[in-house]
């Protein structure tokens, strides 16, 4: 049994492994938690004794024993082609089309999305920087549809806002994220799509990039990833394509 020394200035704190695991059980148990919330315990868990064991506090983390909980993987849904023309068609505003379209296009989070300035966006190669998660910056890309549109939208404008996109009314202050949210869910209620969200366009992207052959690398790259298994949980392959690949190859 692993044990674990937490020391304080008046008493000594002994922790094991099995003490860990009665816990999460015991908390399941009596919450009705799903496995993936008892899993995220763990590794919040897990992330708070290593520390300790980094900053010489404890000997030797109790959770080095406990592994990952296996949970069942759901598949997330995209938005089909007809999907995404009906998004289209109901868009009243220049700028709802061309967000609908950047995001399609790009896969990029809602917080890259209205962090972007007209400055960081190059129509000529199609392509923008984008600053993701850890200050980290990154090539984005889009396609001619996409390039259309956003330079409609902001030969439309009459600001000086440097932001890509910004309020429709005045005085035209930079998007935020609850904005585009609030006015996806507008879109997809005026035209009978269900569940729509920024994020579901992401995978979405990325569900296709794989669809049509690109490399998963490369994918992992343009959602600005770290770990390549993260790019798998949002890049679903259809059933269809695996089929037919397994004809080909397997006769």
């Amino acid at each position: 049994m692993e044990r674990m020394l937490a020391k304080t200035d008046k008493n000594v704190c002994v922790m094991s492994t099995d003490d860990i695991r009665e816990y999460l059980s015991t908390y399941r148990e009596q919450s009705g938690a799903s496995k993936s919330t008892i899993d995220s315990i763990r590794r919040n868990l897990s992330s708070f004794f290593r520390w300790l064991e980094d900053e010489n506090y404890i000997f030797k983390s109790p959770l080095r024993r406990i592994h990952k909980i296996k949970t069942t993987i759901a598949v997330k849904e995209t938005y089909a082609d007809a999907d995404l023309e009906r998004l289209r068609d109901a868009c009243v505003e220049l700028r709802d089309l061309a967000i609908i379209d950047v995001l399609n296009s790009t896969g990029i989070r809602v917080g890259e999305l209205i962090n972007l300035d007209i400055s960081d966006v190059d129509f000529d190669e199609r392509e923008c920087i984008v600053l993701g998660k850890g200050d980290k910056e990154r090539m984005v890309y889009f396609d001619a549809r996409t390039k259309l549109h956003l330079q409609k939208y902001l030969e439309s404008r009459s600001d000086d806002n440097p932001a890509l996109f910004v309020s429709i009314r005045k005085p035209h202050r930079r998007l935020c994220i609850s904005g585009v949210e609030i006015m996806l869910r507008k879109r997809g209620h005026s035209s009978c799509v269900g569940h729509v969200h920024p994020h579901k366009f992401r995978r979405t992207m990325a569900t296709m990039a794989i669809d049509r052959g690109m490399p998963i690398e490369q994918v992992q790259k343009l959602l600005g990833h770290e770990r390549i298994d993260m790019t798998l949980q949002y890049a679903m392959v259809k059933q269809t394509n695996v089929k037919m690949a397994h004809k080909k190859l397997m006769g």
